[in-house]
């Protein structure tokens, strides 16, 4: 229920021009209720008012649009374009006027982007977007005399690719003295070179870095990853994703024996040193021959990982035993994907009896058993051919994997068998760039295919 603090915070942002008009006599301590009263009527001209006359320390996003006595609702799964830009507008305005500032630290972390936007004009503003919209914000303001005493501190979760990497790279690296310090306690990285990814990393302070995403488009083979963690060094990193092949071998390096790799050694020993990692994704990255020096890596992080994605990295029944020994010291490990890998019914029976052992596992994320598939399938599948299996021999497997789990009293675990994965805000929003990419991507292919022939003739 609404308190009468925030009906009558409402009322005034009702009508923009008198709240305007009457911010510098509003007591301090109730700027934060007009503030969300502002973005839940989505008043964007007081929402950015409101931040150019912020007269408190600190500015933080999540903590102001969460529930509270006031205001039970929570707008933070509201990532609303409108709003955000009037956020970040104000914060410029904020700098630009004279006299003295309180504000030492302006927060925009911690907005949940969802699929179906709540605020009334339904046009969200994702990562990439507000990662381009202050980056855009902090050159402008380069371009400005500076005449702030102190910078302030800007937290934000930032999504660079090639389309706004240059804005971004001027924004962590300004020439001269800058009214906003871009700090990054969380990066997704997608579409870059190798040399972009190291370069924006260096610039966005990876002692301080807690999440690492690398996906999709950033082509990196294991020497790079070796290089990403021996010479940037992530002492905070709590979350690490990989890119589709980190796994695979640089193009000229030569085949080494299993466990004799002396990069995947060197990324062992360097994951190891990450004692606060709880989060680890290589999915897409081809595993074979590569088991052991995997089980090194797990036992390095046993004591602190809790999820760990392992999907479409060529497991086979081969491998099950090795993977039991690799995921029993994972002791605190909750959630454990391997999603699209050619395992079948029995190897998943085996590998659900040594799961229930983990006191702390509580979702599973299993591959259609490769049983249920046409006897020849290649892996990895397409979206064509991963929906067409044994839809009733599957429901009997999974049926016979429940009863593993009620026999071990593991009702406390989920297990699951998502197709197509749930929706990610961070590609639907670039889906754009990243299809041209791709496209230029396929067409060097062809020009160096076309090459290769004219060399053979």
């Amino acid at each position: 229920m609404r308190s009468l603090r925030f009906i009558s915070a409402e009322a005034l942002v009702s009508h923009p021009q008198l709240a305007q008009e009457n911010l510098d006599h509003i007591a301090y301590n109730l700027y934060p209720l007009v503030f969300k009263a502002s973005y839940l009527l989505e008043q964007a001209e007081v929402t950015r008012a409101v931040l150019s006359h912020w007269p408190l320390e600190e500015f933080r996003l999540a903590a102001l649009l969460g529930p509270n006595t006031d205001h039970p609702e929570d707008l933070r799964d509201r990532a609303c374009k409108t709003c955000l830009e009037a956020c970040m507008q104000g914060l410029a305005d904020h700098v630009l006027q004279r006299g003295s500032h309180r504000l030492r630290v302006a927060d925009f972390t911690g907005i949940q982007d969802v699929q179906v936007q709540q605020c009334p004009c339904g046009r969200a503003l994702g990562r990439w977007g507000r990662t381009k919209v202050l980056a855009r914000i902090c050159c402008q303001l380069q371009a400005q005399p500076c005449t702030a005493r102190h910078p302030i501190e800007v937290f934000t979760d930032l999504f660079v690719t090639e389309g706004n990497f240059d804005m971004v790279v001027q924004a962590l690296k300004p020439t001269g003295p800058a009214p906003l310090q871009v700090c990054c306690p969380s990066l997704r990285a997608d579409s870059l070179s190798p040399g972009q990814l190291l370069q924006v990393l260096g610039l966005a302070g990876p002692s301080k870095l807690r999440k690492l995403e690398v996906v999709h488009n950033v082509r990196l083979h294991v020497g790079h990853v070796q290089q990403l963690l021996a010479q940037v060094g992530f002492p905070q990193l709590t979350s690490l994703t990989l890119p589709t092949k980190a796994f695979d071998a640089p193009p000229t390096c030569a085949p080494t024996p299993e466990g004799e790799d002396p990069l995947l050694n060197s990324i062992a020993w360097e994951l190891s040193q990450m004692k606060k990692l709880t989060e680890l994704s290589v999915a897409f990255s081809t595993l074979t021959g590569k088991i052991q020096t995997l089980l090194r890596l797990l036992s390095q992080a046993a004591q602190t990982l809790r999820v760990l994605t392992l999907e479409e990295c060529n497991i086979t029944d081969n491998h099950v035993g090795m993977m039991i020994l690799g995921l029993s010291p994972c002791s605190q490990l909750q959630e454990f994907k391997f999603l699209g890998n050619p395992l079948s019914a029995s190897a998943l029976q085996r590998l659900f009896a040594a799961l229930c052992e983990l006191p702390r596992l509580r979702h599973i994320e299993f591959p259609v058993p490769k049983d249920c598939y046409p006897e020849g399938t290649a892996y990895p599948q397409d979206e064509m051919s991963v929906s067409k299996f044994d839809q009733q021999k599957y429901d009997m497997i999974a049926e016979d994997l429940r009863a593993v789990l009620l026999r071990a009293s593991r009702e406390d675990i989920q297990a699951s068998t998502p197709l197509f994965g749930s929706f990610d805000p961070d590609i639907h929003e670039t889906s754009n760039e990243l299809g041209t990419f791709l496209l230029q991507a396929f067409k060097t292919a062809l020009e160096n295919f076309s090459r290769a022939l004219e060399e053979m003739e």
